[in-house]
């Protein structure tokens, strides 16, 4: 099967896959499984321009509103609003090949197969969810509506059988294992990535040492 116009067309190929994912996700993974898109080009062509959301709406909505800090709130500057901005971008990047790898790897003991490439199409199109979410960024307080975005763990669940071969039921532990993962390395990336900032703010002077 040909690869989708998503993948080949901007903007309105992206909201039609990404629409058909959130809304019809059994019916979309039918057809992500006889696709044969390489990771950089569903990278460039659609994971890319859904991972900026984040990181642009907190951007911003950090330099409307500011940040509420337990009794205070504070409004960060444009430097470092930039700063978390793309930090948050790298990070999201480097989770998605990441958790890739990993869904690749995990998938043959759970009766799957082994594809880079296909676990990377599984993955961003997973994430889909989570990425869309991170609009709410643009109101802080709105923050928590980001939990929405957990959508993604039911949609690679969805996605793990047709894509990858892993038997149906299997599928929900070759989830859990993968959802594990993605927990453990984000956690690490957000540790480095707030030792990195934290030391921005003081530096700054918009924290006291």
């Amino acid at each position: 099967m040909e690869d989708r116009p998503s993948l080949q067309s901007a903007g309105g190929g992206i909201v039609e896959r990404a629409k058909a994912i959130i809304m019809q996700p059994k019916l979309e993974w039918a057809k992500v499984a006889g696709e044969t898109a390489e990771p950089m080009k569903v990278l460039l062509g659609y994971a890319l321009p859904l991972i900026l959301i984040g990181p642009i709406a907190a951007l911003i909505g950090g330099q409307l509103f500011g940040y509420n800090a337990v009794i205070a709130t504070f409004k960060p500057t444009l430097g470092f609003s930039l700063t978390v901005a793309v930090t948050t971008f790298v990070q999201a990047v480097i989770l998605l090949f990441v958790i890739a790898f990993a869904a690749s790897q995990l998938s043959p003991k759970f009766g799957g197969k082994q594809d880079f490439p296909a676990a990377f199409r599984l993955v961003a199109y997973s994430m889909t969810a989570a990425w869309l979410a991170g609009i709410f960024g643009l109101i802080p307080a709105l923050g928590i509506l980001a939990l929405l975005g957990l959508y993604s763990f039911y949609l690679f669940y969805l996605g793990a059988t047709p894509v990858l071969g892993v038997p149906e039921d299997k599928a929900i532990a070759y989830t859990v294992l993968t959802v594990v993962v993605v927990i453990v390395v984000y956690l690490i990336l957000a540790t480095i990535v707030s030792t990195i900032l934290g030391g921005m703010m003081v530096a700054s002077g918009m924290v006291p040492v």
